[in-house]
């Protein structure tokens, strides 16, 4: 293993995470890598579909005996080990593609969304559907004030607030398909709008309903909305300036309206043309796809915590030296550009794979070449 003085490391951590990773006080990059639940099976040589059901006794034990190896490995536990009884779980609302009367589909390692209309007529007469929908009473599972009451009182939860979703395009490419989407922002311009827009509506209700549950007004709940958007790399700048940004901006003014309220926006996709566009919405935090680099990201946005920029099949390659070169390039760009706000994290997914020794690398570059 790499060797990394461990506490040295992890008392010079808390000190890069202040004032969201740009701290004067900082000595070194901050890293924002803490695993994820997929990895425990590779790990521990354990059978199991990362992205399918693991029961909750079962996901307890695995990542217990995960933090103890990673214990020894990082010196931290990573996982969580308290998850709360199967009955003190709310049934979940409906999701937002099946607003928009698409499905949900397990392939038995992935869940896709898969949407049903196919032309423009379809689309049309699809949206006059959404647009007439009631999202409260549709969303809303049929036992779920029965069941919210019941978990009130004998667990003391609340329902959470609905503060991220898909990005507009990712969504949108979905339930109508990439290039379906991209021809008619040319043969129906009005039309391409008008998605964007009820996309945008439906985003603003499933936010009231979800604050309205929770018990709170606006003006109560905590701040902060994110989305999660990779197939916006698909649309070129006057496209996503029609049908990506509007959302993203409205929603941002609702959601976080005041400077340093949480604006944070992931697509793992090439997606640096939109740079840009982006730089308007004064994201507060973004994980952009790994050829976008964070001497790019950092010209575009100055004051923006960059969640990168290690590309995610590196990191489960296990090739440390591969993983070292990667993360010294980031930590040497983002000193090269005056600024800090680099949390050194994967740009994308942690997959299953990934080992600890590889988190260990990370640690060791950024001990090595991140000092500030």
């Amino acid at each position: 293993m790499k060797p990394v003085d461990l506490e040295k490391f992890w008392a010079d951590d808390a000190l890069a995470h202040e004032n969201n990773c740009f701290s004067e006080k900082a000595p070194q990059v901050a890293l924002g890598i803490r695993m994820s639940d997929e990895c425990v099976f590779a790990e521990l040589n354990e059978p199991g579909n990362p992205w399918g059901h693991t029961p909750r006794e079962r996901r307890i034990d695995l990542n217990r005996r995960y933090n103890d190896l990673a214990e020894q490995i990082v010196g931290r536990r990573l996982l969580r080990e308290d998850y709360p009884p199967e009955d003190a779980v709310l049934p979940a609302y409906k999701g937002i593609g099946e607003v928009f009367e698409g499905e949900y589909r397990f392939d038995g390692n992935v869940t896709w969304l898969e949407g049903h209309c196919k032309t423009p007529k379809e689309l049309e007469a699809m949206l006059d559907r959404v647009d007439k929908l009631d999202v409260r009473d549709f969303i809303l599972p049929d036992n779920w004030y029965a069941e919210k009451k019941r978990i009130c009182e004998q667990y003391g939860t609340k329902p959470a607030l609905w503060r991220n979703v898909r990005g507009p395009v990712t969504l949108a490419t979905s339930i109508f398909g990439v290039e379906n989407l991209i021809f008619l922002y040319y043969d129906a311009p009005e039309l391409f709008a008008r998605f964007s827009q009820t996309i945008l509506k439906v985003i603003k209700d499933y936010i009231a309903v979800s604050t309205e549950e929770a018990g709170l007004t606006m003006e109560e709940a905590p701040r902060g909305f994110s989305f999660a958007d990779d197939d916006c790399n698909l649309l070129t700048p006057e496209m996503y300036e029609v049908f990506g940004y509007p959302v993203l901006k409205e929603v941002f003014e609702l959601c976080s309206p005041d400077p340093g309220d949480p604006r944070y926006q992931h697509s793992d996709s090439a997606m640096g043309h939109l740079l840009p566009i982006l730089s308007r919405l004064n994201l507060t935090g973004c994980n952009f796809g790994p050829t976008v680099t964070v001497e790019e990201i950092r010209r575009h946005m100055p004051r923006t915590r960059i969640d990168g920029q290690l590309a995610p099949f590196t990191f489960m390659r296990n090739d440390e030296d591969a993983i070292v070169a990667e993360v010294r390039r980031d930590c040497e760009m983002i000193k090269a550009s005056g600024a800090r706000g680099l949390n050194l994290s994967t740009a994308g997914s942690i997959n299953n794979g990934s080992l600890l020794t590889s988190m260990r690398a990370v640690m060791y570059a950024i001990q090595t070449y991140g000092r500030y």
